[in-house]
């Protein structure tokens, strides 16, 4: 005897199926869960069940987990909403005056650098310029976001430049270092490597660590997936780790030419290249502290549950914008233009370097003796 579905024919399945949409009612439940910047809420779909002639149906529940973000809290006239509610930027209420005295000084030390390249006519440090620059817009996108604190655009422009502008002063102290060793080395190496390619190289590394902060720093944006942010984060953590093992290199570097101009003895200016070396020693560890506290402050992620240095804005200032202020300074006060001067402080830069290099090959080439066959169609 035939079972009551084998008996069911087309018609019969047409019926079934239009019973069961009639018959579907969803009670559905939302439970918001807050995941710092990422909400979800699970629907619950409830599927009554049915008897029939041909077929039995049991009730059934279907979770659905979707993203959803509904605020509730009006933000007040800068855009304000407490820390990890839907459309909140920052994880505590951003200081406008403290962005507006960093935009300020950062500024005036900007100003500073452009004339004391000018005065002391050293192209080269453009880079330096830039340095403040990118400090100073970052700033400022920081105390425009502080009266706008739900756009987004703003504070990722902000984010962007903060992450990767120290690594300007960075290039700036492996090139001030490099023009050292050629103006005061007779040699001009240190280990045995000329001044022009031991700064070339400690700028491409310096280009490769830039290029992956940026990669992170733009990719976590604070519209992206938590997922997606994290993984921003960990690019971005490996681009600073790695600017730091470069600078640890190129202390070695800096030791090395100390130890030679200790061994030299009486230099062409006696001691004046002592305060600018020490300058780049300072500069390097403003900048490391900057990194460490960089570190640390994404070692839990995008939140700050775990991590103060997310929730307070006095850590921001104290271990990150005052050491790049002090960084920036530093080379104001001890201005290479002021401790090299003459025809012999101009060295190569880096495009002329790496230039160089290729046209020493080819140079390598014409200069190979010439095949007897050659020599034989020649005479």
């Amino acid at each position: 005897m035939a079972t009551p579905t084998s008996t069911l024919g087309s018609e019969g399945l047409t019926d079934t199926f239009q019973m069961v949409l009639r018959q579907v009612t969803a009670s559905v439940t939302n439970s918001p869960t807050a995941t710092a910047v990422d909400f979800l809420t699970t629907q619950y779909i409830t599927i009554n069940g049915f008897t029939n002639d041909h077929v039995t149906v049991a009730p059934k529940t279907i979770d659905i987990v979707l993203p959803t973000c509904t605020q509730t809290i009006k933000p007040d006239q800068n855009g304000y909403l407490p820390p990890g509610t839907c459309g909140a930027l920052w994880d505590y209420y951003p200081s406008f005056s403290a962005a507006l005295v960093f935009t300020l000084l950062f500024g005036l030390l900007t100003l500073a650098h452009l004339y004391q390249a000018i005065a002391y006519k050293k192209r080269f440090c453009w880079v330096i310029v830039m340095a403040g620059v990118w400090e100073s817009m970052a700033y400022l996108f920081r105390t425009v976001s502080t009266r706008y604190q739900q756009n987004t655009g703003v504070y990722l422009v902000f984010q962007i430049f903060i992450l990767v502008s120290p690594l300007w002063v960075n290039a700036f102290g492996y090139m001030v270092l490099g023009r050292m060793i050629y103006f005061f080395i007779p040699s001009h190496k240190v280990f045995g490597i000329p001044a022009p390619t031991l700064a070339a190289t400690f700028v491409a590394f310096d280009l490769v660590a830039f290029l992956i902060q940026l990669t992170g720093g733009s990719m976590g944006g604070p519209t992206a997936a938590a997922d997606e942010q994290l993984r921003a984060i960990h690019i971005y953590m490996g681009g600073i780790g790695l600017q730091q093992f470069f600078i640890v290199m190129f202390v070695g570097f800096a030791f090395g030419f100390q130890a030679k101009m200790h061994k030299q003895g009486v230099s062409k200016q006696g001691s004046r290249w002592r305060p600018l070396l020490f300058g780049i020693y300072a500069s390097l560890t403003c900048i490391t502290i900057r990194i460490i506290f960089r570190l640390v402050e994404f070692s839990s992620g995008s939140t700050g549950v775990s991590n103060p240095l997310l929730t307070n804005e006095t850590y921001f200032f104290v271990l990150e914008a005052t050491p790049m202020l002090f960084a920036i300074s530093i080379f104001n006060i001890v201005h290479p233009g002021s401790v090299m001067a003459g025809p012999e402080s101009e060295m190569p830069g880096f495009w002329t370097t790496c230039t160089g290099l290729f046209r020493k090959k080819e140079f390598r080439k014409l200069d190979e003796p010439e095949p007897e066959e050659m020599r034989i169609l020649r005479a």
